[in-house]
């Protein structure tokens, strides 16, 4: 009996039940699209920040970096012309520490002894300047400045500048970076935001082996391929794969195994940047403070902090989302609610003969409450239906568009990962990466919406029903009067 009435009351009043669905249905579908949005903003953020800091690290450990116009930061090169004053091609280079100043590589492993740290890692990151050319009748000097033609892309070090001394010169300059990767530990460090898209990666045996990974537009700028050789400071290292940025520039030129690099730079046993992964994302606040109790003079930065450097479109939206989209779905949903609610009590209301002849055929109050109820939960699911499908179109509508949002790295200047990409503020300033925005929708989401149906259609029996209750068979005769 009661499912009888409830098909029938339903197709007897389905424009007012179409209008109780759709107010659901819009409720419901806002917050699928501004769940969906979210969830892809946080992505589009942990892309960013995966470009920052690589795949799988929590947090880095750095050391401040040299005063700027410090002998440390200030390259110098000495070419001598020939005796017989003809000239010649002459060369050097180079290789410097970048962005920080180095830390014991035993720093390692006091940080990965530290609890709640399931892993730790050194890195090394260099510059490596490169001046060639003909040089006569004199000395070349060369010191920190402004002039010559710096073709690398890492920016660390202002180009340098050539002086001839008694005589001329036609010369070149160019700088690059370098990164030293521990290769026995490939899950962390910054070579994890990138892709092997040729050849391969490093091998856990080649720790000190003379070979190299490219940058996919560093060797295409080189014309660099897998078997290629690169020189760097008389050292030759084989190109054994290239590697494709997953977001934004590489973290360098080139990587090679961290012993060569610290040999390459006279930095034995030293690293720049310590990768951290935490045994538990909850527990990084304390580990970080852990760590910068055992190793005191030391930056300890998390992707929360990095987060806070980023600017941009990114940002402005994800902050919007996070706040003005949370309380419009609220708002939409509580409206949306209310008004299923009181147009089921008005839609009780003119049912007074009804359900006042049902009292006085014997329906006890329970009875009558049951089947308003019944209605505004078919009702509900109904709208859950519809919001469900509106909100699907929407998040499909918005992944198809792909709005293009900017990321401005480095914005704050502060400490960042590794001495690159967000660097200690002077390489990432001003650098911006266009992230394309999606919005996938997940089960849980589908679910909240499922239940959102269900608790809107309780809400408006609750209204209903509380009105059906206080009918009395004595009604039905008053509205027959």
């Amino acid at each position: 009996m009661f499912f009888t009435y409830l098909r029938r009351e339903l197709r007897r009043r389905r424009k007012a039940a179409l209008v109780v669905a759709s107010g659901l249905a819009l409720g419901i579908a806002l917050v699928i699209v501004v769940s969906s949005v979210s969830a892809g903003m946080g992505r589009a953020q942990d892309k960013v920040l995966q470009s920052l800091y690589g795949l799988g690290t929590d947090m880095t450990v750095t050391k401040a970096a040299a005063p700027a116009g410090s002998d440390e930061q200030r390259p110098r090169f000495r070419f001598d012309a020939r005796d017989d004053g003809s000239g010649g091609e002459q060369s050097s280079d180079r290789v410097m520490v970048r962005g920080f100043q180095t830390l014991a590589a035993s720093t390692v492993g006091r940080v990965d002894a530290q609890s709640g740290v399931a892993d730790a890692v050194g890195g090394l990151s260099l510059q490596v300047v490169k001046v060639s050319g003909a040089f006569t009748r004199g000395r070349f000097e060369q010191g920190e400045g402004g002039g010559g033609q710096g073709s690398g892309r890492g920016g660390a070090q202002p180009s340098p500048q050539g002086r001839v001394a008694g005589g001329g010169a036609d010369f070149d300059v160019n700088n690059y970076s370098v990164y030293g990767t521990d290769v026995t530990k490939p899950a962390l460090g910054p070579l994890t935001s990138s892709k092997i898209t040729t050849g391969r990666s490093f091998t856990r045996s080649e720790t000190d082996a003379k070979v190299a990974v490219a940058d996919a537009a560093y060797a295409k700028e080189k014309k660099l391929k897998t078997g290629s050789t690169v020189t760097i400071k008389g050292t030759g290292f084989k190109v054994v794969g290239i590697a494709t940025a997953d977001s934004g520039d590489a973290a360098a030129d080139l990587y090679v195994p961290l012993k060569q690099a610290q040999t390459l730079a006279g930095a034995k046993d030293e690293v720049t940047t310590i990768y951290v992964k935490a045994t538990d994302s909850q527990r990084i606040g304390s580990v970080k403070s852990e760590i910068q109790k055992d190793v005191p003079g030391t930056t300890v930065t998390t992707s929360a902090d990095l987060a806070d450097t980023v600017s941009g479109s990114l940002s402005t939206a994800s902050s919007l989302a996070a706040s003005v989209g949370k309380w419009l779905s609220i708002v939409v949903l509580a409206a949306a609610f209310l008004v299923a609610g009181l147009l089921t009590s008005s839609a009780v209301s003119r049912r007074v003969r009804e359900f006042g002849t049902l009292k006085a055929l014997g329906w006890k109050s329970g009875r009558v409450t049951g089947q308003v109820v019944g209605e505004a939960v078919v009702n509900g699911l109904v709208g859950g239906a519809l919001g469900i499908a509106l909100g699907l179109a929407g998040a499909y509508a918005v992944t198809a568009v792909s709005p293009t949002l900017q990321a401005q790295l480095g914005g704050a200047g502060g400490g960042g990962f590794g001495g690159f990409r967000g660097g200690p503020g002077r390489e990432a300033a001003g650098k911006t990466l266009d992230v394309a925005l999606t919005a996938p929708v997940a089960l849980t989401t589908i679910a909240l919406a499922v239940g959102l149906a269900v608790a809107g259609g309780l809400i408006a029996g609750a209204f209903g029903g509380w009105r059906a209750s206080r009918l009395r068979p004595a009604d039905a005769l008053r509205r027959v009067e």
